[in-house]
């Protein structure tokens, strides 16, 4: 394998693989130590969204990871299918374990930016796995998502993004990382997060709601913020 931070096709994501596959069995755990304001990201956006949309058919999770943002759309919308997509086959068989009993929810192991799942959707979420795209990538995927989603469709992406200023940025950077001390986690758990972070490429929440736009979103609105965590809304 090429060394870490060598930016040729294809790197990153295997390192991505690597790196998830590690930390499958204690990443929900660490996840809420990790994100100081989970519950505001993960459940109230999302009692927000859901309560303001009617029932999607099939939902298609992108870098579904254990399932767990699936877990939440699941409370809302227990009829609708489900297809989790992530690149790392460990983290999916967490999700599996979680919705053994759930015969409507399906599992791809792939690279979601290469080809997106066959069978016809009508939502898109994902939650902390597209900031690992290059800018490039995270516009083609966009305009993918927009072209195969049908009229009313709804894209959400939970995510970590950049202040888009860097003094700002190293802000909420600092003060992010010294949140994370006081919260139970492990020597080695702090390591391997610093190993994960250097595969971010974020963007900020501006230069996302003009990459969803220009694909032909016609609502595109950021509708919750809280430093490195935002939630955006795309509507074709």
């Amino acid at each position: 394998m090429q060394t870490k931070g060598i930016r040729n096709k294809g790197v990153i994501h295997v390192d991505l693989e690597e790196q998830f596959n590690k930390i499958a069995r204690k990443y929900d755990e660490n996840r809420r130590k990790f994100i100081p304001c989970f519950d505001a990201f993960y459940l109230n956006t999302t009692d927000f969204i859901t309560s303001n949309i009617d029932s999607p058919k099939r939902i298609v999770d992108l870098g579904a990871g254990t399932g767990l943002l699936t877990y939440y759309w699941y409370q809302q919308f227990s009829n609708a299918e489900y297809v989790l997509v992530d690149i790392a086959d460990e983290m999916l068989s967490i999700a599996r374990e979680r919705f053994a009993h759930i015969d409507h929810i399906s599992y791809e192991i792939g690279n979601y930016i290469h080809k997106l799942p066959d069978a016809a959707f009508d939502a898109v979420i994902s939650a902390l796995s597209i900031h690992h795209l290059e800018n490039r990538e995270k516009q083609h995927l966009f305009s993918e998502i927009y072209d195969r989603l049908p009229q009313g469709g709804l894209f959400v992406n939970y995510d970590q993004f950049c202040a888009g200023q860097p003094e700002l940025n190293h802000w909420y950077d600092t003060y992010w990382e010294n949140q994370l001390a006081d919260r139970g986690l492990s020597d080695e758990d702090l390591v391997l997060w610093k190993e994960r972070r250097k595969l971010d490429r974020e963007c900020s929440v501006e230069q996302e709601v003009e990459w969803l736009t220009t694909s032909g979103f016609t609502l595109v609105k950021c509708v919750y913020t809280c430093q490195k965590f935002s939630v955006i809304v795309a509507v074709k």
